[in-house]
């Protein structure tokens, strides 16, 4: 994960150079940009942190650039800037997904309140899609008879009664089971199931 940044998205360099230095005053790290096109040519997966972006830009508008990011799947939170005129375009934004706006002129305690909040927000999602990562290469450890034997250990089958339904002796179940839970890193079938459970939607034993 890199350090979580900033990333600032506005054609006024005045505001720009303000909303930087109230971020260096909070010690939060931020880099600036002067147009949609000029951040779309950055963008990577790897970015952490959050996008202040303005709605009104000449060329690519902020609405625009935001749209191209979830057809990207970049998940950066998008807090957006709008003068009164744009918030119900922001409004939607918040239904398509965007983390949150703020009028013009803002508070300058307000904003970065919000942009921790959106830092932290990316943070804790980070630290869940890694878990989700390290879940799924556990899985992917188990080979197929194992996976079946799993399934079943969650069924809440005992050891006999799995080996009975699997055509196998109950000592190569206790085998399979051992190796499940070692590879696993689970002490328990409970235990297991709670791991497990973690995955949500994106589980795919």
């Amino acid at each position: 994960m890199n350090s979580p940044t900033v990333q600032i998205v506005d054609d006024d360099a005045a505001v720009r150079d303000a909303l930087q230095w109230l971020l260096q005053s909070r010690c939060v790290a931020s880099r600036t940009w002067e147009s949609g096109e000029a951040f779309l040519d950055f963008v990577s997966p790897k970015l952490c942190g959050c996008l202040l972006l303005d709605v009104r830009m000449p060329g690519m508008s902020g609405i625009e650039l935001f749209d191209r990011l979830r057809a990207l799947k970049c998940r950066l939170p998008v807090i957006f800037l709008t003068g009164h005129g744009d918030v119900p375009m922001a409004v939607q934004a918040l239904k398509d997904g965007a983390f949150d706006f703020i009028e013009k002129p803002y508070d300058d305690n307000a904003l970065v309140d919000k942009v921790l909040a959106a830092i932290d927000h990316d943070t804790r999602r980070y630290a869940k899609d890694g878990s989700l990562l390290l879940l799924q290469q556990r899985l992917a450890q188990l080979t197929q008879r194992e996976q079946e034997v799993m399934q079943l250990i969650l069924a809440g089958k005992l050891n006999k009664v799995i080996a009975d339904e699997l055509s196998i002796a109950m000592r190569t179940v206790e085998v399979h089971r051992s190796h499940i839970f070692e590879k696993m890193q689970v002490r328990s079938a409970v235990e297991l199931s709670q791991v497990l459970g973690v995955l949500g939607d994106a589980r795919d034993y």
